[in-house]
């Protein structure tokens, strides 16, 4: 039969000898340790009563190790070494990986073309970067920050504020060559890029245009919004889109505005993070970068209409 491993001694009182063989006192080890010298000695009684013999010569000034001592010192700190790189490894990685859990369309036309400056600023710190159309638990995960789609109220997350969910009609300047907008309801001459989307009401009824349907229309729904845009750029109709997240293509004329009308729903987009974490340097680090990044975009302004839609 094979043989039964020996239970290992109580773990506290193996620190305490391998700190105490290290420093040959039980002084310095309690020193290190942050305990009382009698806690140190009542300790070393402990291991030495389970394995049944002294490991300490207790002199009057100091303190030298037995036989069986100097044969169990060498083991014990080289397990303890191990111990201590292994978690300084994790520790490093910790602390110089920073994972976030984003939504599509922000993470390719708002955040990846300008993580180019946070890692010029921060060349120390390795990001991650997760696309998900889910809201994933983030205090229930390893992600270390979120960006959310909402109202802000989630339990357990630290939430900052970045721009205002607001929508507005755009297309490419060819699509609008043969067709004259004169108002906002003129906009459904052309054809609609996901027509089913609710906001396209919602922008209709805060440019002033009543019962509209949209049900009959072809839904050639893309699914997010960085699709739509690039659909709109292609020509393929007109899209509903955050400005926020195509300011180049609206600044070249890739994209026009048929209407300057902005209508916002009472959702923004959130930077979160669990509460649990606001003092990690990294997380601190890319917070306060986004928010810098934000306050300067020169895109943000306060849009001319209106509507809280709810959804």
């Amino acid at each position: 039969m094979p043989k039964t491993p020996s239970k290992l001694p109580p773990m506290s009182a193996v620190r305490v000898f391998e700190a105490a063989a290290r420093h040959q006192s039980f002084t310095r080890a309690a020193e290190e340790l942050g305990m009382t010298q009698a806690a140190v000695s009542y300790q070393i009684k402990i291991l030495e009563d389970r394995i049944g013999a002294p490991l300490f010569i207790r002199l009057p000034r100091q303190v030298t190790l037995t036989p069986k001592g100097r044969q169990l010192a060498p083991a014990v700190t080289e397990a303890f070494e191990a111990l201590r790189n292994a978690f300084a490894g994790v520790e490093e990685a910790v602390q110089t990986v920073l994972s976030i859990t984003t939504l599509s369309t922000f993470a390719s036309n708002w955040l990846v073309p300008r993580l180019g400056r946070f890692r010029q600023l921060h060349p120390n710190i390795a990001v991650q970067v997760s696309v998900s159309t889910d809201i994933v638990e983030i205090t229930r995960s390893e992600f270390d920050i979120g960006i959310r789609s909402g109202t802000g109220e989630w339990s357990g997350v630290e939430a900052h504020m970045l721009f205002p969910n607001q929508f507005t009609p755009v297309c490419s300047p060819e699509l609008l060559q043969d067709v004259e907008l004169r108002e906002p309801v003129d906009i459904l001459k052309l054809p609609l890029i996901s027509p089913s989307d609710p906001w396209w009401l919602d922008w209709f009824a805060a440019a002033g245009v009543q019962d509209v349907d949209l049900s009959h229309r072809p839904d050639n729904s893309l699914g997010v919004q960085q699709f739509e845009g690039m659909a709109a750029i292609a020509g393929q109709g007109v899209a509903l889109i955050n400005p926020f997240f195509f300011p180049d293509d609206l600044a070249s004329g890739r994209l026009v505005k048929p209407f300057d009308l902005l209508a916002t729903t009472d959702r923004s987009y959130w930077l979160v993070y669990p509460k649990g974490r606001r003092r990690s340097a990294k997380v601190q680090a890319f917070r306060d970068w986004v928010l810098s990044e934000v306050a300067g975009d020169s895109e943000m302004s306060k849009p001319a209409i209106q509507t809280k839609t709810g959804t």
